[in-house]
This record gives C-alpha cells, structure tokens and sequence, in this order.
C-alpha cells in the first residue's frame, strides 16, 4: 500500500471547486462542551489550508464518538467549528445536516477559499452501512475528493469509502499520505534494531499486531493491562490484577512460540493498589509478590529503566498504548516514563512512532511531543495498518485511481 498508487493532493485540480474534505477531527469534548483536545485538528490544517490557498471550496466532513445513526447535541461538531475558525482564522459555514437540501445550499453557496462545516457525519444511519444513498448524497456536495482522516481509513463508511465511487477526482490529503509513509516504514524497510512498545488494558486488541510483529521486530515489550494476562499464561500470581481468562492459553502460546524467543519483555515490577481509583497511591512491588488483595496499576521504577535499556541501541520504535491505568494521575509515572525513554531514543537517531490516544496523550503530557519523529493520529487504524489488513479508505482512493487512468 504506497503512496504511489494513489493520486496525492496535488495532483487534482481544485480552484473553484467544491472539494470535499474528509477529515479526522473526533476530538474529546470537555464539560463545559469545547474541545478538550485539538491534536487532530491541528494536524488537518496543512491540507485544509493548501487547499483554501488554492483557491478551493471546501465542504469539510468528520464524525465525531459514537452516536449511533440519530443527532445527539452532546456530540455536534459545532465546538469544532468554533476552535477551526481560530486556528483559520476565518469565518466558517455550518450545515445542520451533513446530506440535504440545507447543506445542499449551503455548498452551492461557496466561493473560492471558502470553508463549510458540515454535521457529524455519523447521524444518519447510513454512515456507518456505508448506504449508496447516503454516499451519493454528501458526493453531490463537491466535484472533488479528498480523504485526509486516517484514523477513520479504517472504516469502510460512506465518507470514506462509499463516496469515491460518485467522484471522479480523488486523492490522499496530506497527512493520510505522511501517516502511511511513516507506518509503512515500520513495516517494508525498518532500520534494525527495531523495538515495539505494546501496552493497554487488553491483549484481544493487539493479538494480530503482535502475531504480524514478532517475526518482523528485534523486541516487543509488553506493558499496561495486558502484561497480567501474560504472567499468569507464565503461572505467576496477580492478584486482583486484569486478566483475560479467555486469552491466557493464546498469551502462553505467544511466550513457547519460538520466533517469540528472546523477543519478548515484560516488566519486573509494578505498582500495586487496592483500588484503582486513585485513593490509594499503591507501592511499588516486584510481579512475583503482588498481594492477592490488590490489582497492577502501572510498571514499575526497574522496568521503565529496563525498557530506556532495551532502546538504548534501537534504531526504529513503535509505541501503542500506556503502561498503567495513565488517566489516574497516581498511576501515570510509567506511561510518561516510556515518553521520555522514547523520545530520547529519537535524539540519538532511532525513528520513532507514536500512536493511540493515552499514547499520544502522554508524550504531550511530558512534553516531549515535538520530539518524537512520528505521532500517528489514528490508534486503530494504524494497528490494522501494522497487521498487515487493507485500510478501506485508502482502497477506495487506489481504486479510484485506477478507474480514472482506465
């Protein structure tokens, strides 16, 4: 899946065209109802600002969390719009429905470098069937099409997928073609030695990264929830600690498989409390001797330090999901811990990866976002990218392609 076979932005003709732009901007919303965190947003800007520089009419399209085919005010994009305003430093149309006579209107409206918001795509119920009509319809809002939400590239929803068959023109924005540069990187030609950092709660959502991984990597530490599951397939006790019954024989299997040997490292100690909810700091203690009272919360002060060893000669790393319960600021330290081992790997020439939102989260926490060389802003998309699955999205846009060279 290269860059190669499919049309880059700058290879469509957009001034004084409706373009329209599907974006990633499923941004977490704070109490007061603004955007509580304007990563993705931020990293939409140089294609929106591209094409508005050209001369372009943009009808801009995202979803935002999960509201099942039905409006629900609590998950409008119309905080969005407010926050892209500032940063375009413009004034911003907005279409109470993202299909419609309205937004119909609306992008009719449009002059050149003119932007219109559309509403949470994910309102009808034909976003996520990937419904032709539904895909007709938001085609009929531009005469171009141009995919730049990689953390929905793989879904294969109506605005990602089922729109290129209604618009000739389409293309990769640029960063859906910057996140697939730097994913296949890690895949096709990775410079040795390469070292993944797997955490979060469950092992069921990284078993295929880690089956497609492990040939392909020099080491995998296992961090997060996930690492319970581990040692008891390794028959150590765990206490009250999260684990996956139904995967421990998968756990075991992963540990004697023998392309696995030497590969895989999992933490010495770890912090240990009697609820996770932050009332009890915990202490630290070593995976041996967790009390059959209390559950894992985060690595360990010796297994950070092992894992700032284990990429101290790295020249590639990837990293997804936190190494404890990190929304709990008592059990943060790990997470931000393997932010600073990272980023310091990549001072001293490693390419690193970051991706997943508690992930993400922590290298801006401990404020070494600018120095990691890659942040992904697609969590599952780019897991399913490193599994080695086809992205919709970006199939969609190479069909495209080809179609239009036929």
């Amino acid at each position: 899946m290269s860059a190669a076979s499919f049309r880059r932005l700058s290879e469509i003709s957009v001034e004084g065209r409706r373009v329209f732009v599907r974006v990633d901007m499923n941004v977490p919303l704070d109490h007061e109802g603004k955007v509580g965190d304007n990563s993705r947003i931020v990293a939409s800007l140089p294609t929106l600002r591209y094409l508005i520089e050209k001369g372009a009419r943009l009808v801009v399209a995202s979803h935002l969390g999960r509201p099942k085919g039905k409006p629900d005010p609590k998950q409008s994009l119309r905080p969005v719009r407010d926050a892209l305003e500032r940063y375009l430093r413009k004034k911003i149309a907005f279409a109470d429905s993202a299909v419609g006579a309205g937004a119909e209107a609306a992008s009719r409206a449009l002059t050149d470098g003119d932007v219109l918001l559309l509403e949470n795509v994910r309102f009808d119920p034909g976003e996520e069937k990937n419904d032709p009509a539904y895909a007709r319809a938001l085609a009929s809002l531009g005469d171009a099409y141009v995919n730049d939400a990689f953390g929905a590239a793989h879904r294969a929803h109506a605005s990602t997928e089922g729109i290129t068959a209604y618009l000739t023109d389409c293309a990769a924005g640029f960063l859906l073609e910057q996140e697939l540069k730097a994913l296949g990187r890690l895949l096709e030609s990775p410079e040795r030695p390469y070292v993944a950092i797997l955490g979060g709660a469950k092992i069921s959502g990284k078993i295929d990264v880690l089956t497609n991984l492990l040939p392909r990597v020099d080491q995998i530490v296992i961090g997060g929830g996930m690492m319970f599951t581990f040692l008891a397939a390794k028959g150590i006790e765990v206490g009250r600690s999260l684990v996956e019954k139904d995967r421990v024989e998968t756990a075991r299997k992963l540990l004697d498989d023998p392309a696995a040997s030497g590969k895989l490292l999992l933490p010495t100690d770890c912090r240990v409390a009697s609820s996770v909810t932050g009332e009890d700091p915990g202490r630290v203690v070593p995976v041996g001797s967790i009390p059959a009272d209390q559950a894992g919360v985060d690595i360990g002060p010796a297994s950070i330090a092992a894992i700032g060893d284990a990429l101290s000669e790295a020249r590639t790393i990837f990293w997804n999901g936190p190494m404890g319960i990190f929304e709990v600021p008592a059990y943060a330290e790990g997470t931000l811990g393997v932010a600073q081992v990272v980023a310091q790997a990549t001072r001293r020439g490693a390419f690193t990866v970051v991706g997943g939102g508690d992930s993400l989260a922590a290298v801006q926490q401990a404020g070494v976002a600018s120095r990691i060389s890659h942040l992904s802003t697609g969590g599952g998309a780019s897991l399913e990218f490193l599994e080695g699955k086809t992205l919709p999205g970006v199939l969609a846009l190479e069909r495209a392609a080809r179609a239009e060279a036929r």
